[in-house]
């Protein structure tokens, strides 16, 4: 299908009171939001199933949870495909070319927040910011930052958890990419960069237009729920399918034994190796996250399983074996995996 502009996008839109608007809209979200809890009850009253059941409480869970991390989910995605209007990837290399580490990687790390690149866009960005003169550990911070600490996992945790584990993860996610990418960058690995990727020639990073108007900018929500939402909903489906059967099912007891704070020292290199191979991402795996706190594990333990899903995929490392020889990948992997133990061994510990 061809790829439609902003200005013909914008034609399908409200072309008068663009405010208006997106007022309307966020009134009927906060509606549908508020309904979610007594509906689902009402739904499953409506079945053939004991509420207090073990299948009960599954389908309580997916029923209330499924429309809720879809609304959370599509409203962080509209809000800030108004605000990646701003981030394009042109942008976002000219942002960070010609500075310094240190400086770089703090910026790094904070525009992978607000930019949608995923493990699918790991190549051309990777290529891209070459080309652009950004310095290899600058370049990871963002590559760490872009999937780990994004708009729709922080959504989705203030949503379900609150502002503070919210604001916990953004931390701990910003940390782990700065330092990540500092150390990566102090090693001097540039020599195990794909030849090809090494030997292309530097070119200069242009800033990008973002002189666009409102509507557009709504054009451009618009056109980021239908290509990021439309997407990932079958991995929320299979997340909150997982953490309904951990709800309804997993006896606590057993998970508090394995994930628990008390559980033994290995549970947390357990969880991160358990997560890597997971092919999922933010929205996917929060749900999980959430049935397996409601059971007993750990917070520690399990955002380092959240975090290594996201940021340590084995996806994202065959596809980045495309510009990265072997002992490159090895080292990124190896720094990513130290940080997220430490956040894991260290929160257990105090919370």
């Amino acid at each position: 299908m061809a790829e439609t502009t902003l200005s013909q996008r914008t034609q399908q839109l409200p072309s008068h009171f663009p405010r208006a608007f997106l007022l309307l809209v966020a009134v009927a979200w906060c509606l549908l939001y508020q309904a979610l809890a007594p509906a689902s009850e009402a739904l499953v009253a409506a079945l053939p199933v004991d509420r207090a059941s073990h299948l009960g409480g599954a389908l309580q869970f997916f029923l209330y949870d499924t429309p809720k991390v879809l609304l959370l989910l599509t409203a962080v995605v509209f809000v800030m495909g108004m605000v990646n209007s701003y981030f394009t990837p042109e942008r976002t290399r000219a942002l960070l070319a010609g500075k310094t580490e240190g400086v770089a990687n703090v910026m790094a790390a904070s525009l992978g927040i607000v930019t949608p690149f995923c493990s699918c866009s790991a190549v051309p960005l990777f290529i891209g910011f070459v080309q652009a003169g950004v310095p290899l550990g600058v370049t990871f911070s963002f590559l760490i930052s872009a999937p780990m600490v994004n708009e729709v996992a922080l959504a989705l945790l203030f949503g379900l958890f609150g502002w503070k584990i919210a604001a916990l993860y953004l931390g701990l996610g910003l940390t782990i990419a700065i330092v990540a990418g500092w150390v990566i960058g102090r090693l001097k690995m540039e020599a195990h960069l794909e030849d090809w990727v090494r030997d292309m020639p530097k070119v200069t990073a242009a800033a990008g237009d973002a002189g666009l108007s409102l509507s557009e900018r709504i054009a451009a929500g618009f056109a980021s729920v239908r290509e990021i939402v439309g997407k990932v909903w079958p991995y929320i489906l299979a997340g909150i399918g997982i953490g309904a059967a951990i709800h309804g099912w997993v006896p606590q007891d057993f998970m508090a034994s394995i994930m628990g704070k008390d559980a033994p020292w290995w549970s947390v290199p357990l969880a991160v190796l358990i997560g890597v191979p997971m092919y999922t991402n933010a929205a996917g795996v929060i749900p999980i996250v959430q049935a397996l706190l409601a059971k007993g594990a750990a917070l520690g333990t399990v955002l380092a399983f959240m975090m290594s899903v996201i940021a340590l995929s084995l996806p994202e490392m065959i596809i980045l074996r495309k510009v990265l020889k072997l002992r490159l990948i090895a080292t990124f992997a190896g720094v990513v995996a130290t940080g997220i133990l430490i956040v894991g061994f260290v929160f257990n510990a105090v919370l």
